[in-house]
């Protein structure tokens, strides 16, 4: 009787243990990293977010990482909160949902906000990764296919919710960062942009008081956006990494799996900013800024010139800075002192702490910033620029309203 008892409690027991361990509990030890992935998917991108998933699970939360994902699919017509877990199966996600939320507005920043504060309250980690993935068009509206400029009823910066029609703006980002960072008594470790032409200055501006290390794309990224297998690999393998780790690693892989690394060739650029280094950059850029706004004829339009050679990107009006005041150095303008450009040049080696790019775009440097070469696409934009932090430390935006004005309407000095 008694061993009949015994096996019994034996196989209740384990039948216990299984199901709670199949139950996803909240963490509740402090681990090294916390992946938070802000996975919106109500837009035409939704099939890719299957795919990221699966990539997911290939590594999986392991005791050093979790992976949680507030996943919106379009499909689904839901918004789940999903801890991910390792599995083998390519076809489908099978990572348990720790909560199903309907339908939510992800492109409502408050939304984004509730997320990680509810990452941080229940996956204490000692660093954090906020993961933005969705279509991004930096700083500004996105264009449509068929006009070479923004439509007023398109969706702006970031997380383009196709329900709603709603999406994040640059401010709205900054804003919520920074009260996530408040929340958690710190600055938050790494913010990254799965999302195209997010690697600018202006945006990075916005971040720099909340974030330690800023990580995103110059130039639109493919559809199928990070390889998260590679990346989550090398951070499984070096969990103690720092933000600047991280957002190496980041560079690293996402170049790497678009430059032959996965299935097929794209075009890739990526970089990661140590935002410490964010006044200096702007105390650069004032400098520059003054200076060419005293430029005159007809050395005014060697600098629209070396703006013209600029590298540029997707958005014509997005460019290279680095590559800027190169083509700057190589016009060899007298009224421009070496130190206005060796400044920016200095700052920016500070500034940029990972950076790298395929063959397509040799001149991408790992920031971007705006630059307009008529007054007609100022004009379109300025209004807006002139909220932007990176604007209002440098008044960049004042600088190229001088440049660009035309030449009748110059004084005779």
């Amino acid at each position: 009787m008694d061993k009949i008892l015994s096996k019994y409690l034996s196989s209740l027991l384990l039948a216990s243990f299984l199901i709670l361990a199949s139950i996803p509990a909240f963490a509740e030890i402090e681990k090294d990293w916390t992946v938070l992935v802000y996975l919106n998917g109500n837009n035409n991108l939704d099939e890719f977010g299957f795919l990221n998933m699966n990539q997911m699970e290939q590594v999986g939360s392991n005791d050093h990482i979790n992976i949680v994902v507030q996943w919106a699919s379009l499909k689904n017509g839901k918004t789940q909160r999903v801890y991910v877990k390792q599995d083998t199966n390519s076809s489908e996600v099978t990572s348990p949902a720790i909560e199903d939320m309907g339908k939510v507005d992800m492109g409502d920043s408050k939304n984004l906000l509730n997320f990680m504060l509810w990452g941080f309250k229940n996956y204490p980690a000692k660093h954090y990764l906020i993961d933005v993935w969705n279509h991004g068009s930096g700083w500004r509206r996105m264009k449509t296919l068929s006009f070479s400029l923004e439509h007023p009823f398109f969706p702006t910066d970031i997380s383009f919710d196709d329900n709603s029609g709603n999406s994040i703006t640059t401010k709205q980002l900054g804003e919520v960062m920074d009260q996530a960072a408040r929340s958690l008594g710190r600055k938050i470790d790494l913010y990254a942009s799965d999302a195209c032409l997010m690697g600018m200055a202006e945006i990075a501006n916005e971040l720099s008081d909340s974030v330690t290390t800023f990580a995103g794309s110059e130039e639109v990224e493919a559809a199928a956006g990070w390889p998260y297998h590679t990346i989550l690999k090398r951070l499984a393998e070096h969990p103690e990494s720092s933000s600047a780790d991280f957002g190496k690693i980041l560079t690293e892989e996402f170049v790497r799996f678009y430059n032959g690394g996965g299935e097929s060739r794209q075009d890739a650029t990526f970089s990661a900013f140590d935002l410490s280094q964010m006044s200096s950059l702007n105390q650069s850029m004032a400098e520059l800024s003054r200076v060419l706004s005293l430029v005159k004829s007809p050395e005014k339009q060697k600098v629209l010139q070396a703006a013209r050679a600029t590298q540029r990107f997707a958005y014509s009006d997005y460019a290279d800075l680095l590559d800027f005041v190169n083509q700057l150095e190589n016009q060899k303008l007298t009224s421009i002192p070496a130190q206005a450009i060796t400044g920016v040049k200095d700052a920016l080696r500070n500034f940029v702490i990972a950076n790298g790019s395929t063959s397509s775009h040799p001149r991408a440097y790992g920031t971007a910033f705006w630059l307009p070469t008529s007054s007609y696409v100022y004009d379109r934009y300025a209004s807006k620029y002139s909220t932007m932090k990176f604007h209002q430390e440098t008044k960049w935006g004042d600088t190229l309203k001088i440049l660009l004005k035309p030449k009748n309407s110059e004084s005779r000095q």
